[in-house]
C-alpha cells in the first residue's frame, strides 16, 4: 500500500506542475493579447492618421483609407499568431510522463494485490486448514514471544 500512496502523491504533484504550467502559459497568452490590443489601438490611431495623410497626398482618399485598414488588419493577425504560438506541451512533458508511470505502477500494484487475494481465496477453498495454519501459527508464536519477553523483563515480586 505504501507504493500506492507514494504513486498517488506523485500523480498529484505532477498534475499540480502541469496545471501550474498551463496557468503560466494562459497568463502569458493573456498578456500578449493585452499588449497586442494596446499596440494595435495606439498604432491604429497614429499610423492611420499619418498613413492616411501620406497616402491621400498621392492617391484618392478612399484608396488611402483602404490601404491603412489592410495594414491594421495585417498587424492584428501577426499579433494574434504570436499569442497562439505559446504552448505548455514542451514544459509539461516530463511531468506527464512521471504521472503516467505512477498510474501504471498503481495499476500493476492493484492487479498484483488482486491476484494474491484470488490465490489466497483459491487456497482456502482447496485446503482451509492448510491455508490458514501458517497465519494462525505465526500469530500464536508472536503472542507467546511477547508474553515471554514481558515475563522476563518484569521483575519477580
Amino acid at each position: 500500500m505504501s507504493r500506492i500512496s507514494r504513486n498517488i502523491s506523485i500523480i498529484l504533484r505532477a498534475e499540480r506542475l502541469i496545471a501550474q504550467r498551463h496557468v503560466a502559459v494562459a497568463a502569458r497568452r493573456t498578456s500578449f493579447y493585452a499588449a497586442a490590443g494596446l499596440a494595435a489601438g495606439l498604432a491604429v490611431i497614429m499610423l492611420n492618421v499619418a498613413g492616411f495623410f501620406w497616402l491621400s497626398a498621392t492617391l484618392s482618399k478612399p484608396l488611402a483609407a483602404l490601404i491603412m485598414a489592410g495594414a491594421n488588419l495585417l498587424l492584428g493577425v501577426i499579433l494574434v499568431l504570436m499569442a497562439n504560438t505559446q504552448n505548455a506541451q514542451a514544459d509539461t512533458t516530463a511531468a506527464v510522463e512521471l504521472r503516467d508511470m505512477a498510474l501504471l505502477d498503481i495499476e500493476t500494484e492493484i492487479k498484483d494485490t488482486l491476484s494474491d487475494a484470488r490465490n489466497t481465496v483459491t487456497g482456502i477453498r482447496r485446503d482451509p486448514l492448510g491455508a490458514l495454519t501458517p497465519d494462525v501459527i505465526s500469530a500464536i508464536l508472536s503472542t507467546l514471544i511477547k508474553y515471554a519477553k514481558r515475563r522476563r523483563d518484569k521483575p519477580e515480586q
